[in-house]
């Protein structure tokens, strides 16, 4: 074996994130991996990554181990390539670097954020989450077929399962403790875990609720019910993105003190102007939507009022000079918010174009780390669902939320007589720490009347 064969593979593209650490090793010494089998997992804040093998081999060595906290070019193990042709390899390896010279780091689309979409229905039907396994011993002898890694243990031995069987049980949020593996020796194959889901895991009581942080409140324990006393029920998991995103939600709702203002605007020109642009750049492929016209609408309003385009740092308010907005994107397995930067710098067509790209990597679980970070300012619609208004929750350290429902026609007094109009409910949700009563009611009228004409966002 030549020292070419064997690849350092490092930490790729993960975005701004530094010191992320390692929450679950999906691989061992010795194990077998296929190309973009995920070696290992990485956990941020706001998202979960799985780190793609970047060829097919042999893991030989591992670097890291769960717990450690690594960044962008760190190495985490060394795997020697399944093929002989170097020249291969090299095209192949683009997220690794060679035993005796430096390689490119990986394409940011490399790594799978967590907090994107579920993948199919199967993210509908999870089981008992796992706890991030320790990293486990290698199997205890080889074979010809591809060597599964072990998992977690019971107290009973290691438990083997390969990379894409320990991912599908990942997404599913089972522990593969609990699953038992009808393959050859014991091992757990991808029918196994599917089969699982049958099985109703064992209920536990409710783990009681605490006070968050700096409320000072002796609060009783959360509820433990036995539902199944008073009729048939049934159990499923919330999805990854569900689990991920609950701790902030939470955090946000009960740290921010949380006011919404109620409008409504009038888009009856937009509306017409929106459908006339569509017409004219059919062939181009670009579709404008109302968010389009949100976001630039949006970005006039946050120029005239800064301090909503803020964040409260301590007793500073760091006011931004740039505008990126945050538009929440529905999936299959919940809500995500991609990032469209530099909204200020362009066009209403290429905003419009960025929002269907990204809203389609969001649906297809493909969002970067990147793609969802930056974010200065944050628009909810629910125009394409119903209802007349809401209150989002600020997503912090943001100061302020635009949520929009849908438009309807309504009968408007001109002075003469009542005409029909398109009316579209807004509602801002904002921190009262930073921001008042007045303030948000004069940022709403102003939004108000830049989207009855968008005329006024170009002054």
């Amino acid at each position: 074996m030549s020292a070419t064969d064997v690849i350092t593979v490092e930490v790729p593209d993960i975005g701004d994130f530094e010191d992320v650490p390692i929450i679950e090793m999906l691989v061992s010494e010795g194990d077998t991996v296929a190309v973009d089998d995920p070696l290992l997992t990485l956990e941020s804040d706001k998202a979960t990554m799985d780190v793609p093998a970047p060829f097919a081999g042999t893991v030989q060595e591992l670097l890291v181990k769960v717990g450690d906290k690594v960044s962008q070019g760190v190495p985490l193990l060394k795997l020697e390539s399944a093929e002989r042709d170097g020249s291969a390899l090299e095209s192949k390896a683009s997220a690794a670097t060679s035993d005796t010279a430096p390689a490119e780091a990986a394409a940011p689309d490399a790594v799978q954020s967590a907090i994107s979409a579920e993948e199919g229905a199967a993210a509908e039907t999870e089981s008992a989450p796992s706890a991030p396994p320790e990293r486990a011993a290698p199997a205890p002898e080889a074979e010809a077929a591809p060597a599964p890694a072990p998992a977690e243990t019971d107290g009973h031995g290691p438990i083997y399962a390969s990379p894409a069987v320990r991912r599908l049980a990942r997404e599913r949020g089972i522990d593969l403790a609990r699953v038992k593996g009808t393959g050859r020796k014991g091992r757990i194959i991808k029918a196994d875990v599917e089969g699982y889901r049958e099985a109703a895991p064992e209920r536990g009581p409710a783990a009681p609720s605490a006070a968050g942080p700096g409320l000072g409140l002796d609060l009783p324990p959360w509820p433990s019910v036995d539902f199944e006393k008073f009729g048939p029920v049934e159990r499923t998991e919330r999805s990854r993105i569900q689990r991920i995103s609950a701790p902030a939600l939470a955090r946000n709702w009960v740290m921010i003190p949380h006011v919404t203002h109620n409008d409504d605007a009038d888009i009856t020109d937009l509306e017409a102007w929106r459908k006339q642009l569509n017409e004219e750049h059919a062939r181009a492929g670009v579709k404008v939507t109302m968010v389009a016209f949100l976001v630039k609408a949006c970005v006039a309003t946050l120029k005239e009022f800064p301090v909503f385009n803020a964040s409260l740092d301590g007793e500073q308010l760091v006011l931004k000079r740039y505008y990126n907005i945050g538009f929440a994107a529905d999936t299959p397995g919940g809500l995500v918010v991609p990032v469209i930067k530099d909204a200020d710098q362009k066009g209403l067509l290429a905003i419009a174009s960025e929002l269907g790209a990204l809203s389609a990597k969001a649906r297809e679980g493909k969002l970067g780390p990147a793609e969802m970070q930056g974010g200065t300012f944050t628009i909810s619609s629910l125009g394409g669902i119903g209802g007349t208004s809401f209150t989002p929750i600020v997503n912090a350290p943001e100061v302020a939320i635009l949520g929009v429902t849908r438009s309807a026609m309504k009968p408007v007094w001109n002075g003469r007589e009542f005409v029909p109009r398109l009316i579209v409910p807004l509602s801002l949700s904002y921190d009262h720490r930073v921001i008042d009563g007045a303030a948000a009611a004069r940022f709403v009228v102003h939004l108000v009347n830049v989207l009855s004409d968008l005329r006024r966002a170009l002054l």
